[in-house]
C-alpha cells in the first residue's frame, strides 16, 4: 500500500509555517487532564526496533504493561519469539516478534506496512533502539567495514525507520484513516522516540569510540530536526541512556566498567527496566507538549 498526500501542494509539514514564522495553534492539547490517564497507552500501536532482549524489550514490557499493542524487532536473537508471547499472556495485549535488518530500507518499509495493517491498520508509537558498539578502540586503527556497520545500525536504520513512520502518521493526520480505511479512535499524533546516548554528548573515556559517539550525537539532532519538520503530525524526541547493565556491552573488561562506576555520581550502572518511566512519557500524551528533546539518563555522570 502506497501512502498519499491529500494535498500534494501544502502537505501538513510544509502548512505549520509562513514566511519563516511558525503558525499559532499547530497543535492542540488534549482533553484529557488527569495524570494516569495521559500515561495510559490502551489500545495504542507501537514498534521496538532492537527489542529482544536489553532496552528494547524493558521498553516493550513498559509499553504493554501502559496497554498497547506492541511489535518486537529483533535480528537474531530468536528467543524474541518467546519474549512476544510472554508478554501477550502476561499483559493480555497483542505483542508478535519480527525479524528484520534494519540496515536495509526496503526491509524496514516492508516489516513497517506489514506490522500496521495487522495491528489494527495503524501506527501510534516507534521506537529506532537498534544499536551496535564500536569495539576496535582509537579510530585511526579500526577497520572501516566496522565503521560502515556501526553508522548504518546506530544511525542510517534511524533514519530509515523515521522515514517510513512518518509516512504512515502523516497520512493518518490527513484522512483521519487507518490503513484499512476505518476511523481512527483514541488518535492524535505520532510519537517517535530514538536511543541516543550520552555517547552524543561526551567523548567517553577510557574506551575509545569515535563512531559510536558521532552516530550517537546525529540521532539526537536528527530527532531534533524531525520535530519541526513533523509538527504538525507527530513528536519526535531522543532517550540518552548512561551506562546500562544489557548484553552489549558484555565485550567490555571488567576493570574499566569500575573505571566507569568511578565516573558515576551513583556508583553503578542503570538497569533496563530504569528507562521504562522515560520512554513511556514520551510515547504517551503525557508529553503532548514535549518535542525535540533528548532525556538524559545516565547516573549523573554527565553532570560533572
Amino acid at each position: 500500500m502506497v501512502l498519499k498526500r491529500a494535498d500534494e501542494h501544502e502537505a501538513p509539514e510544509d502548512s505549520s509555517m509562513k514566511d519563516g514564522i511558525f503558525r499559532q495553534y499547530n497543535t492542540k492539547a488534549p482533553s484529557e487532564t488527569q495524570v494516569i490517564p495521559l500515561f495510559s497507552l490502551k489500545g495504542k500501536t507501537a514498534i521496538v526496533s532492537g527489542s529482544g532482549a536489553g532496552i528494547g524489550l524493558a521498553v516493550v514490557q513498559g509499553f504493554a504493561e501502559a496497554g498497547a499493542n506492541v511489535a518486537i524487532w529483533y535480528h537474531g536473537n530468536k528467543k524474541a519469539l518467546d519474549r512476544a508471547a510472554e508478554i501477550e499472556q502476561k499483559y493480555g495485549v497483542k505483542c508478535r516478534a519480527y525479524q528484520t535488518d534494519v540496515t536495509d530500507y526496503d526491509n524496514v518499509k516492508e516489516v513497517i506496512y506489514e506490522i500496521a495493517r495487522e495491528f489494527n491498520g495503524r501506527l501510534d508509537i516507534f521506537v529506532a533502539n537498534a544499536g551496535i558498539p564500536w569495539t576496535q578502540g582509537r579510530m585511526i586503527d579500526g577497520e572501516l567495514s566496522h565503521y560502515h556497520k556501526v553508522v548504518a545500525t546506530d544511525l542510517d536504520s534511524v533514519f530509515y525507520c523515521a522515514k517510513v513512520a512518518g509516512e504512515i502518521w502523516r497520512h493518518q493526520y490527513e484522512t483521519g484513516l487507518s490503513m484499512t480505511g476505518e476511523t481512527l479512535q483514541n488518535y492524535r499524533y505520532g510519537s517517535f522516540i530514538a536511543t541516543s546516548s550520552m555517547s552524543g554528548h561526551i567523548a567517553n573515556i577510557p574506551q575509545l569510540q569515535s563512531a559510536y559517539n558521532a552516530a550517537k550525537a546525529g540521532v539526537r539532532h536528527l530527532c531534533q530536526s524531525l520535530a519541526v519538520e513533523w509538527v504538525k503530525f507527530a513528536r519526535a524526541n531522543s532517550i540518552s541512556p548512561g551506562y546500562i547493565a544489557t548484553e552489549i556491552s558484555n565485550f567490555i573488561p571488567p576493570e574499566t566498567k569500575a573505571i566507569w562506576r568511578g565516573k558515576i555520581p551513583m556508583g553503578r550502572e542503570g538497569e533496563a527496566h530504569e528507562l521504562k518511566g522515560a520512554y513511556l512519557y514520551l510515547a504517551s500524551d503525557a508529553s503532548s507538549y514535549t518535542t525535540g528533546t533528548d532525556i538524559v539518563v545516565d547516573g549523573g555522570y554527565t553532570a560533572v
